[in-house]
């Protein structure tokens, strides 16, 4: 299998440390978000590995290069100033993920979970990993009902970043900048996801408050 870091994104709310840095170099206890995905994805057997590349993405360039330090072929979707968003970005990344399923991660969250040993059935075009709702946030993301996502009126489980996609999801999309988050409301639906939930270490280091936090 291989694997898509999304790291192309600005970070805005961690500003001013993301003025100079890519958020996903932001570090957490002495190792960079980055740096601890490409570890544990090598651990997994993993070994070819995109990265989208937007804001400040010469950084990524400079401190993983090819990926061999790390025993990975690291592979890059440059997005330049325009970034496509997850939809767009994981669209373009496409031709380099090849034509089986793929993982992708959100290189912006912190966590111990194992890369998923995921067996897609047949009818299913992704497969979600969840984790409780944070505290604070008001509510979730999705509900899992009988292992399918599903979109429940009182959601209460989060999208952890961290999935398997067939390429099939991408079916009909055209090239650009959109969000993933209607489709996978539309796959869930259409009852074409699955999902699990993980309930060890995650944090969204998504502001200098959770960031302390997590340190």
């Amino acid at each position: 299998m291989r694997a898509m870091m999304l790291a192309a994104g600005r970070g805005e709310r961690l500003r001013p440390l993301t003025d100079e840095i890519p958020k996903s170099l932001v570090e957490v206890r002495g190792e960079s978000l980055l740096e601890r995905h490409l570890a544990n994805l090598h651990a997994a057997g993993i070994r070819t590995v995109v990265i989208n590349l937007g804001w400040l993405g010469d950084r990524i360039v400079e401190r993983v290069g090819s990926g061999e330090r790390y025993g990975l072929d690291v592979l890059y979707s440059q997005e330049g100033e325009n970034v496509l968003e997850t939809g767009g970005g994981i669209l373009r990344a496409l031709p380099m993920l090849g034509n089986e399923p793929f993982l992708v991660v959100n290189a912006d969250v912190y966590t111990d979970m194992p890369v998923p040993d995921i067996e897609l059935a047949d009818e299913r075009l992704g497969h979600l990993v969840l984790v409780p709702s944070p505290d604070y946030r008001d509510g979730g993301d999705f509900d899992i009902e009988d292992g399918l996502i599903r979109n429940g009126e009182t959601q209460r489980l989060t999208f952890s970043g961290v999935a398997v996609y067939r390429p099939a999801l991408f079916d009909g999309c055209g090239p650009g900048r959109f969000p993933l988050a209607p489709m996978l409301r539309h796959a869930a639906d259409n009852g074409w996801l699955s999902g699990s939930v993980y309930e060890g270490l995650w944090a969204d280091v998504g502001t200098p408050e959770r960031l302390k936090a997590i340190q």
